[in-house]
């Protein structure tokens, strides 16, 4: 009878630990002692094929599916959500879902909402569970009648396609098809589209009224889209940029923002905490040439990277004075 109830008593407990080992912590609150397994834990299962329209950015998320914005930036990084979102917004983000390779990398589906924008990503971790790649799949900041969808198939291939109707009636759609690489990230393998090419949007650049007072400072490119932007850091040593390149026809583009510091005479690096992305810049009073370092394919397309040759243009001529104008006519 002892012997059955030393045993009982270990059945009890192996239960109870058993419950307690699957039982999910909560991501609601910045839990320090959460790791990236945990993080990843937290998202429920999902089966093969998963599909999914863009009609779940309007869905209503259970409280049991939140994740705190600060114990989500411990494990991805800040610019992939401040790319969409900015700086200045703060987004809610919601746990979709998880699918596993087995013995391989994981793919999280996460929802982000801000005011009037939301986007679903899927975010890859690798086999270790660091996070390696990410991409918005769906978005709400689609021209009034388009829609989009996005499919995960049984052989993990990604394929995100949006559809709209044309000035004639006809169904038009474009669709991207990706897989996972280690090396690049998400690596676009397919495009099909019955659409006909749109003009080229403008190019906005977010520092071209920045200082330029620094001897490298200015304006470089390769042409209208491809372009290297320089002006003045906080000190010296730093300096802003903004790079944009199209390559490919314009098929294959890049761009990033941020500050680079200088390593050596006429040599800068960029390379952010929150950021795999690493590039490197050589200036020669003529021009600057970029030479990516490190993972930057979240700011990029497949197979195309940070790297070249760019000119430098000349300032613009500024304009004299009226006090000048005055005194020369005199």
């Amino acid at each position: 009878m002892r012997n059955f109830s030393k045993y009982l008593l270990l059945m009890v407990l192996a239960a109870v630990l058993y419950s307690c080992k699957e039982k999910k912590v909560s991501l609601a609150v910045n839990d320090e002692t959460v790791n990236s397994s945990d993080f990843l834990e937290f998202f429920p299962p999902i089966s093969l094929p998963y599909q999914v329209t863009d009609t779940i950015l309007k869905r209503k998320e259970p409280e049991s599916a939140v994740i705190n914005g600060k114990l989500f930036s411990r494990f991805v990084p800040d610019s992939i959500i401040t790319r969409l979102f900015g700086k200045e917004q703060h987004p809610h983000f919601y746990a979709i879902g998880k699918i596993a390779v087995p013995d391989a990398e994981k793919y999280v589906f996460v929802k982000a909402t801000a005011n009037n924008r939301r986007a679903l990503y899927v975010l890859c971790f690798n086999k270790k569970d660091h996070f390696a790649a990410a991409r918005t799949i769906l978005y709400s900041d689609n021209e009034p009648g388009v829609t989009g969808q996005a499919t995960m198939d049984s052989k993990y291939t990604l394929t995100v396609q949006h559809q709209r109707k044309g000035s004639d009636g006809q169904p038009l759609y474009h669709k991207d098809a990706y897989i996972y690489n280690s090396d690049v990230g998400f690596l676009l393998i397919l495009t099909e589209s019955n659409e006909v090419k749109n003009k080229v949007p403008p190019l906005y650049n977010p520092i071209d009224t920045l200082p330029r007072k620094h001897k490298f400072s200015g304006d470089y490119s390769q042409d209208k889209r491809n372009v290297v932007t320089i002006r003045d850091g906080r000190d010296p040593s730093r300096f802003l940029f903004f790079i944009h390149f199209e390559k490919e026809e314009g098929t294959c583009k890049g761009e990033l923002k941020g500050e680079a510091k200088f390593v050596s005479p006429g040599v800068a690096r960029y390379r952010a905490y929150s950021d795999p992305c690493a590039i490197e810049f050589t200036f020669i009073p003529e021009g600057v040439s970029l030479k990516e370092q490190g993972g930057c394919g979240v700011h990029r397309d497949i197979k195309c990277f940070f790297e070249g040759y760019f000119e430098r243009r000349k300032a613009p001529s500024k304009a004299p004075s009226k006090a000048k104008s005055d005194h020369k006519n005199h």
